[in-house]
């Protein structure tokens, strides 16, 4: 990585330093969620049987390419906190409960690999209250 002064960067790239750096829960799933929607077609992969394991162990979890560590690689996400791509720290960072966070990235739901643009729609489902049942998530695969 190469590090670059705040006067160079601004002339390749438009620089916010007025992002909050105290973002509310809304404003991290919101921007978890937009991060995904990016590459709406690109496969992550998903966390094992989430609500079957101990929670010291469950803390711990954590893949390659999953959503939480998509979420991690955000430096804003990251300013505001975000210590790892771990599902512990996914639960602490989003303020998330075990079942909300098994919704959205558990393999039981969408096998090893799930598109981001269905994960940003479980995250958005949980911002608005809304869980898709199973048969929203079969119709979901159907259409593609």
């Amino acid at each position: 990585m190469k590090h670059q002064a705040l006067e160079q960067l601004r002339s390749v790239a438009e620089v916010d330093q007025d992002y909050p750096k105290n973002m509310s829960r809304t404003q991290r799933l919101e921007r978890w969620a937009e991060l995904l929607e990016k590459q709406p077609h690109r496969l992550l992969s998903t966390l094992r049987e989430t609500e079957y394991q101990p929670a010291a162990v469950r803390q711990t979890m954590r893949g390659d390419d999953t959503a939480i560590a998509v979420a991690f690689a955000d430096v804003t996400l990251r300013d505001a906190g975000m210590k790892d791509d771990s599902y512990g720290e996914a639960k602490r960072f989003f303020e998330l409960t075990d079942h909300q966070l098994h919704e959205i990235i558990c393999y039981c739901h969408f096998g090893s690999t799930v598109s981001a643009a269905t994960t940003a729609r479980a995250l958005r489902a949980e911002l608005g209250g809304k869980r898709q049942g199973f048969y929203g998530r079969i119709g979901e695969f159907l259409a593609g």
